[in-house]
């Protein structure tokens, strides 16, 4: 069974049908499904969607949507990190990071939210969920400086051999997912296929990040083809992983969500079946 440790299940994108988004991925073998978190007002929404749909969740701060965030959405995580620490659906903080490849956002707001939010994991020891755009060796350097212990996910890597070796150095796993379906994703399928396995996990980032069968150009969306990600398109995104690998389909899947409980260890423990009486 799989594991997409990245998918919004929130966006508006699957309001229409989002129950039946839920069953197709659990009728195509994906088990757990990890919906993080963008912006404080949707703290409670992904927390409910992980409840109804027996799924989990991260809570955090989106670098795409700092400028918009306050000082005290920073106060509102801490609080609700607090009220949900016995919560074992919430398994990290996240999406947090940096972006500098999306242009108007202002660096040092970023940087800000960013490092407050490490703090805030360093307190609640939990795990992070990293935005890595163009970004890596600032990541980097802030994880070191707030010296977080529990590592995460470095999720929709693309960054270098030499970055991808530094965050598994600091305990993370870095995410895999549509774009290294495609062929002339040179770097990162390289990197797949050649990263120690216990270093992967795969994720769909749903509604984004659409693999190559689902990609349309900008001509096509114009006339109105969709080209919507859905969690369940997390196994063949995974068989191609598995091709570049050597593995089967099946190994891909054991391995990577042994990976994904091993980076946010609450994932296993909503594995495991639930207690008689």
């Amino acid at each position: 069974m799989w594991t997409d440790t990245h998918c919004h299940l929130d966006a508006s994108e699957f309001d229409a049908d989002r129950d039946a988004v839920v069953a197709r991925a659990r009728a195509a073998g994906v088990s757990q499904v990890v919906i993080p978190a963008v912006v404080a007002g949707n703290f409670e929404r992904v927390r409910a969607l992980a409840h109804e749909h027996r799924f989990a969740y991260a809570l955090g701060i989106h670098p795409l949507y700092v400028m918009q965030a306050r000082e005290e959405d920073l106060g509102r995580l801490d609080r609700m990190l607090a009220e949900c620490r016995d919560d074992p659906r919430l398994v990290g903080i996240g999406e947090i990071g940096l972006d500098f490849f999306v242009k108007g956002l202002d660096e040092a707001t970023q940087r800000h939210f960013y490092v407050e939010q490490l703090k805030l994991a360093k307190r609640h020891g939990l795990p992070v969920i990293l935005h890595v755009r163009r970004s890596a060796d600032q990541l980097l350097a802030g994880l070191r400086r707030v010296g977080l212990a529990t590592g995460g996910i470095g999720h929709a890597f693309n960054g270098s051999r030499q970055q991808a070796d530094a965050f598994l150095e600091l305990g993370f796993k870095l995410g895999f997912g549509g774009t290294v379906t495609f062929d002339r994703s040179l770097q990162i399928r390289r990197l797949a296929a050649e990263l120690p396995q216990e270093a992967l996990v795969v994720e769909t980032d749903a509604p984004d990040i659409p693999p190559h069968w689902l990609y349309r150009t900008v001509e096509e969306r114009a006339a109105g083809a969709s080209s919507r990600n859905e969690p369940g398109e997390l196994p063949r995104i995974g068989a191609c992983l598995a091709e570049l690998r050597g593995w089967t389909p099946a190994e891909a899947a054991a391995i990577t969500a042994r990976n994904a409980r091993a980076a946010l260890p609450r994932l296993g423990a909503l594995d495991a079946p639930a207690p008689h009486g």
